[in-house]
């Protein structure tokens, strides 16, 4: 029988019992893999492991997707209508709303996430699950007029079996992007989580039944990108993957599906967004929103502002404030569970490795450190928030996606200078400009290449609001109502009315 994790936790934020299945989530059950393997789940704070969850394989894969085949011709898709997908999705997000401390507890636990910002995620995942539960029964075709002898008319139908891939930095976020648009069309899924932090996702799994989703239309395969992941890619019964992580393995998720169906694909991706702020800003809500922008979650934002252009006007106050600031959060840097802390660890060793070599790289390079570029505590995967000056534009920590608390600040002298400079980069997924003229601010913001533009803030925004990439950020939309397009297809309906041959 699968495996359950339960554990007493007594934090200054939570205290209570945290408690989900380990299994694998196939055809409405929890279920061993079939090869018995499993993953150590660890808490980025101390190193240590909090449990041991099943890791799937290709073969898991295959029953999944069987039993996501089966229930799409039986049990949902066209055969369930939008009214009632809507309601279960509504009483989804009510059961999320009712275990809302448990499920940012998991998340924290599990991502060092700050506890409570892991109550704004789980905040914003009922929303998700509301949002999409009003959209379930208003997806609409067209009827189009060509002439008196003929009808025609337009529906959008779902895909089928939908494969998701979710990454580690947010995974309930992520999960409820992708779960909640696709049975709101009328598809289901099978959805491999991050293996590094598979719980949230799991717990997720353990209220689908009593919310009323039939067996089989949400299916959760934990297991490793080279195997689950691959699988999913691959697979000639899957006709959609949605997939949010680095461009380098989306990458190989693109090439993948086209070996077997040519899967329709959609891509959310890695960025290096700039953030622009001119000499006529509000010097200090531009160094609090700059510091939000690259060091909210421990910089592990796939649209934080890792790149910062500053107007030589300001350049120096601007500098000598964010070091400040960045100096303060590093202060607080600590036990997640703790509302004074400021700054939790990076996800796993992995990660925290990745991110010290970048520091490192950056040093070599001949980068100035202002403040930062060391690990924390003795213990857990801990570092500072880092601040570079004197960065040339060919280096590494300008050019590539660190996904760490690191942030490079540019001088630049005019509006020209610093959309041409924002521009020279293969991703477009986010930017922002603050300044105190309107004008500027909209004609740079257009200018910039990007999927999202901020104005004077950076970060943040609505269920409603379409997220998604330019360039090697992404391929297509999520969230709003753009989300719907990407997990439908259009058939059009033509009727002759009287033409005889």
């Amino acid at each position: 029988m699968p495996g359950t994790f339960t554990q007493e936790l007594d934090t200054p934020s939570y205290k209570g019992t945290v408690s989900l299945s380990t299994g694998l989530f196939i055809n409405g059950q929890f279920v061993d893999p079939i090869e018995g393997a499993t993953i150590d789940v660890v808490n980025p704070s101390n190193g240590s492991i909090v449990t041991s969850v099943a890791e799937g394989t290709s073969k898991d894969v295959d029953l999944a997707v069987q039993a996501a085949k089966n229930a799409y011709k039986t049990s949902w898709g066209l055969k369930v209508p939008g009214k009632t997908r809507g309601l279960i999705l509504g009483k989804l997000a009510d059961l999320i709303e009712a275990n809302a401390d448990e499920f940012a507890a998991l998340e924290s636990l599990n991502v060092g996430k700050l506890y409570r910002y892991a109550q704004r995620d789980v905040a914003s995942v009922v929303r998700a699950f509301q949002y999409f539960a009003g959209w379930a029964d208003k997806i609409h075709g067209k009827t189009i007029e060509t002439d008196e002898n003929r009808m025609a008319y337009t529906r959008h139908e779902p895909f089928g079996v939908c494969g998701q891939i979710i990454p580690w930095n947010f995974p309930f976020v992520m999960l409820a992007w992708k779960i909640a648009p696709a049975l709101a069309t009328g598809n289901t899924v099978v959805l491999k989580p991050s293996e590094v932090t598979p719980l949230t996702a799991l717990k997720f799994a353990g209220l689908l039944n009593e919310a009323g989703v039939p067996p089989g239309v949400v299916n959760i395969v934990v297991g490793y990108g080279h195997t689950v992941g691959q699988a999913i890619s691959e697979h000639p019964q899957i006709a959609k993957v949605a997939f949010t992580g680095s461009t380098l393995v989306g990458r190989k998720i693109l090439e993948a599906s086209s070996r077997t169906n040519l899967k329709v694909v959609t891509l959310e991706l890695g960025g290096k967004s700039p953030n622009i702020i001119f000499d006529d800003a509000d010097l200090e809500q531009a160094v609090k929103w700059a510091a939000m922008g690259i060091f909210y979650n421990m910089g592990q934002v796939c649209a934080a502002g890792s790149r910062i252009f500053v107007q030589e006007g300001i350049y120096p106050k601007f500098i000598e404030a964010f070091t400040q600031a960045a100096k303060g959060i590093s202060s607080n840097a600590g036990d997640p569970f703790d509302n004074k802390t400021q700054h939790g660890p990076q996800v796993s060793q992995t990660q925290f490795d990745r991110v010290m070599g970048y520091i490192e790289s950056g040093k070599k390079d001949g980068a100035c450190v202002v403040t930062g570029g060391s690990k924390i505590n003795s213990e857990g995967f801990f570092i500072e928030p880092t601040v570079f000056t004197d960065c040339d534009k060919d280096m590494k920590i300008v050019r590539e996606e660190i996904f760490g608390p690191v942030a490079v600040v540019i001088k630049f002298k005019d509006e020209a200078e610093v959309i041409e400079m924002a521009n020279d980069t293969v991703y477009g997924l986010a930017c922002a400009v603050f300044t105190e003229n309107g004008s500027r601010a909209l004609r740079v913001a257009h200018a910039l290449e990007a999927g999202t533009a901020w104005v004077n803030c950076f970060g943040g925004g609505d269920i409603s609001i379409p997220f998604g990439g330019y360039k090697q950020s992404g391929i297509g939309r999520e969230l709003g109502e753009y989300a719907l397009s990407t997990y439908t297809q259009v058939k059009a309906v033509q009727v002759n009315l009287g033409v005889r041959l």
